[in-house]
């Protein structure tokens, strides 16, 4: 009898989860004896009250890996602890189906579960293991602030989207003497903002590690406009601070969704710029789910094949409770304790990056 494998795909949706789905369902099919399936939408797929699952083979996941987004859907919503369910009266109310879901695993035969998501998904997946449930994680997030692992899949394609869309501003900016603020996503880290302004030329770049100053940019701005010709172009992360330390935002709206969700910090820039006498034109432009989307370079589609091939190899080990991991230019694993320990942060004092972003002029408003 072979045996089986469910895999889930949770949080944001980032270029790269199919390459992780096809290595692993590859894998599995190389090793012999073992069927993988798909639950849809996370984990809601084996929650709801109609169970959504699909087996995968190869014809199924065929190609799979030059496309972005999952062919089983994701959400950042609900979960085994957090599960949304409608009253008659159209009230939401939620409940804790974690027993109900390791029941359903092993009513239908399932061995292990593979998880890929973000540092909220592999929360699941540690609590699910305390659970005595077979899990695998895997790492997954294009804001790349999950502990313990160099890098993940998803981010370089983001910085590439980031970065040509920075390009294009560029040229407009300096067409029409203007200031461009292109936020970008990084809710707590401001990997993709610092790449961002090292690749694209960035004026000025803003993260969430470095509460930012808006009188210290005046200076460089101004310093970009001779006679009121020239052009100034900054990137800032969604989860940049000012002084103040409040995060620009508004609450979730969506049954099951604990976010917040970050936007506006760009709008909020180009006011504090104008209330201190900046008058050259001000433009904003919200980059937002462009990152998500889309086709993973190469550099992705390689580290997510491998991810998925090292996910099932831990699974066919026995070795549940780990999440798999990017370290020194090879893959290997370490206890879900420990990659969630701390999230990646950009640490000003000493990232080599921000060290080179100053030593070209940029400005972090600190």
């Amino acid at each position: 009898m072979a045996k089986k494998i469910l895999i889930a795909t949770g949080g944001g949706d980032c270029p790269g989860l199919n390459a992780v789905i096809r290595g692993i369902v590859k894998r599995a099919e190389q090793e012999g004896g073992w069927e993988v399936y798909g639950s849809i939408e996370s984990f809601n797929g084996i929650l709801k009250d109609v169970v959504e699952i699909e087996k995968l083979d190869s014809q199924k996941v065929a190609g799979i890996h030059v496309k972005g987004g999952t062919i089983i859907k994701t959400t950042n919503k609900g979960g085994p602890f957090y599960f949304p369910v409608k009253d008659d009266n159209g009230k939401w109310h939620f409940e804790d189906r974690s027993e109900l879901m390791k029941k359903r695993l092993e009513n239908m035969g399932f061995d292990a579960v593979i998880n890929i998501g973000g540092d909220g998904s592999q929360r699941i997946s540690l609590d699910l293991c305390k659970m005595g449930i077979n899990v695998v994680g895997v790492p997954k997030t294009i804001d790349n602030d999950l502990a313990c692992t160099d890098v993940t899949f998803g981010f370089q394609t983001a910085v590439q989207t980031a970065t040509e869309a920075f390009d294009k501003l560029v040229t407009t900016a300096s067409s029409h003497n203007r200031i461009f603020i292109m936020e970008v996503m990084g809710r707590d880290a401001g990997w993709i903002s610092l790449y961002t302004a090292l690749a694209g030329g960035a004026d000025v770049c803003i993260i969430p590690e470095i509460p930012y100053d808006p009188k210290k940019l005046v200076d460089k701005i101004n310093s970009r406009f001779i006679n009121n010709s020239g052009f100034c172009n900054i990137v800032i992360a969604e989860g940049a601070k000012a002084l103040d330390g409040e995060v620009t935002g508004s609450a979730p709206t969506a049954a099951g969704d604990q976010h917040i969700k970050l936007g506006g910090v760009g709008w909020k820039l180009k006011h504090e710029l104008e209330q201190l006498g900046i008058d050259h034109d001000i433009r904003v432009m919200v980059l937002g789910h462009l990152q998500r989307g889309g086709i993973p370079v190469a550099y992705d589609r390689i580290l997510a094949t491998q991810f998925g091939v090292k996910a099932f190899e831990l699974v066919k080990e026995g070795k549940f409770g780990y999440m798999v991991t990017y370290y020194h230019h090879d893959i290997h694993c370490v206890p879900l304790e420990k990659a969630l320990e701390k999230p990646k942060l950009v640490v000003p004092e000493t990232n080599y990056l921000v060290k080179a972003a100053k030593g070209i002029g940029i400005v972090f408003g600190d």
